[in-house]
């Protein structure tokens, strides 16, 4: 891992996504939905699968994903959801990728457009963004969880790209076709992970340095996450650990 540890960030993002448990039900439901009218069989759809371990690594109820399934395999309003990518940008010129799971585009482009003008920003040509990220399968796993040579052993014989390490663990990362691989192969192995799923990834990142903008920035961040049709937001900012910490004890 170069630059900045990775951790401050998954800890933000898993803090905040413990204090809107509720919400993260509803939004993984659409996305199993979504999943399901591949199939609703989980041993049959890698997608539905991920999908499902992610659920679980939250605590969702079984019988929530359940539903969610059956509404999937049935049709009826999982039909009618999309999905839609906004980009845009934050104060220190930081790309954002807003991915949007929704029933309603043109309610979900009025609200997310908002929020942008909110927040002094606008949506940004399709692309403009987009193309300073790489779509990757990440999977982060904590120090103590494995040992590392034969950690290496079964991600790189899964079908991993690379995994490195720094202090407090490794990061492991896939293309999204050899994702699920990885994931199961950890699984079967019983190596538990902190974060894994299938994401944006900055190919250059912008150090955010300035501590007005870091709080503007996930101010930014933490009200499209609470958007009901928002399922993820992704940035390319390289925020010191340290400073981070601050604008959150602020």
């Amino acid at each position: 891992m170069s630059g900045h540890s990775k951790w401050a960030t998954i800890k933000h993002k898993k803090g905040a996504a413990d204090a809107k448990r509720g919400k993260m039900f509803s939004k993984l439901a659409k996305e199993i939905m979504i999943a399901a009218k591949s199939g609703g069989d989980p041993s049959m759809n890698p997608t539905l699968r991920t999908v499902i371990q992610k659920a679980k690594a939250i605590n969702m109820p079984n019988d929530n994903i359940n539903n969610a399934i059956k509404k999937g395999t049935g049709g009826g309003s999982s039909a009618n959801i999309e999905e839609i990518t906004y980009e845009g940008y934050a104060a220190g010129g930081i790309g954002l990728i807003v991915n949007v799971l929704t029933d309603n585009k043109n309610r979900a482009a009025a609200e997310i457009g908002h929020i942008f003008k909110r927040n002094g920003s606008e949506f940004a040509t399709r692309g403009s963004v987009a193309r300073n990220f790489e779509r990757r399968g990440q999977i982060i796993v904590e120090k103590s969880a494995a040992e590392e040579d034969k950690l290496m052993e079964i991600v790189l014989e899964a079908g991993a790209d690379d995994m490195s390490t720094d202090d407090e663990g490794y990061e492991i990362l896939t293309q999204p076709n050899a994702y699920q691989a990885v994931a199961s192969a950890l699984e079967e192995a019983g190596v538990p992970t902190v974060s894994s799923d299938i994401v944006y990834l900055p190919m250059v990142t912008k150090e955010l340095t300035d501590l007005a903008k870091v709080k503007a920035l996930l101010k930014f961040v933490d009200v499209l996450e609470d958007n009901d049709d928002v399922q993820n937001v992704y940035h390319d900012a390289d925020i010191p650990d340290d400073l981070l910490a601050q604008a959150e004890e602020d």
